[in-house]
């Protein structure tokens, strides 16, 4: 008798070696989905609702304050909206998480019927300051990223966005941002969806980087930019080689 495992295997290892075979550039047509940006008041979340709609995407800025989220819409202009953070998480295909490291946990717990079923991208760096400057933080999740799995179990959580200048994306002088943004996540569907976005940005580019469990270096890399932007007072980026 064959099993119902049995039965399935070859196929789905046909489907892995497809995979592995299709042309990594050859990304899903994102430009239809909604972008909600949760922290959407701060520089990050400012500079990147202001890139997705410059690129022509609807996006929705969020904060805990629906006037405060309107304020910052309305300053921004594009056709942005500004709502709740519970309305923005409910109208949006894709939510962007870059509300700060302390409120990161709580702002994910209060919202996690309104993000399930959604595409999440956290971009949040966990950070301390002090007078030697930047210095990585470890969640005892091990990263933002993976606390953000851990307490919207409901969602698709992916980590991007987080070596990018808020200066340059909230620049309206800055054509193109030439960088590259390591995106993370655990399904290929996901981590293409993700790239694609970067994409509709000019000049930026997303590149695979792995899974959830290597967001920890991708963030805490945040805190030697700083050092770098400090010393040479520029907006440094990453690029990756050979790619």
């Amino acid at each position: 008798m064959t099993t119902p495992d049995a039965a399935q295997s070859p196929n789905a290892a046909t489907r892995a070696k497809a995979a592995l075979k299709r042309d990594p550039w050859d990304l899903p047509d994102v430009s239809g989905l909604v972008v909600g940006v949760l922290g959407g008041t701060g520089d990050q979340g400012r500079g990147l609702a202001y890139r997705f709609a410059r690129a022509g995407q609807k996006v929705i800025i969020g904060s805990r304050v629906a006037e405060r989220a309107q304020t910052a819409a309305d300053e921004l202009g594009l056709g942005i909206e500004g709502a709740e953070n519970a309305e923005c998480a409910r109208r949006s295909d894709v939510v962007i998480i870059a509300v700060p490291w302390e409120g990161h946990g709580k702002t994910l717990q209060a919202l996690r019927d309104e993000l399930t079923g959604k595409l999440v991208i956290d971009c949040v760096n966990p950070l301390g300051f002090d007078k030697r400057g930047a210095y990585a933080l470890t969640p005892e999740e091990g990263s933002a990223a993976e606390q953000a799995a851990a307490l919207l179990p409901g969602a698709r959580v992916t980590a991007a966005f987080h070596h990018l200048s808020a200066v340059l994306l909230q620049d309206p002088e800055t054509e193109r941002i030439d960088t590259d943004v390591m995106v993370l996540g655990e399904a290929r569907a996901d981590t293409d969806a993700v790239q694609a976005l970067a994409a509709r940005i000019p000049g930026m580019r997303g590149v695979y980087a792995g899974r959830l469990r290597n967001a920890h270096q991708v963030e805490s890399l945040v805190a030697n930019l700083i050092s770098t932007n400090i010393r040479y007072k520029a907006h440094a980026g990453l690029r990756i080689t050979d790619v």
